[in-house]
């Protein structure tokens, strides 16, 4: 079972990694500088939240790259 997190928190995440994808990385510390930089939230729970969220749609974003490219890799084998 994962975390429940709040809508907000969801909704914030995605939308700075829509706007900057290249910007966020696997590091948590790098990424709750970044949402502080990049928005106006005062509230430090928050904002480590938003960091933490966004750290691990970028993980689940490279698995799912590194499982595409392991398809592709197969699918040439077979071939």
């Amino acid at each position: 079972m994962g975390k429940v997190r709040p809508i907000l928190v969801k909704r914030l995440a995605r939308e700075l990694l829509g706007r900057y994808p290249d910007k966020f990385t696997l590091d948590f510390e790098e990424n709750k500088r970044l949402v502080a930089e990049l928005t106006d939230i005062k509230s430090k729970r928050l904002r480590n939240r938003v960091a933490g969220y966004i750290t691990r749609l970028v993980k689940i974003q490279l698995q799912s790259e590194g499982e595409e490219s392991e398809e592709e890799v197969s699918g040439e084998e077979l071939s």
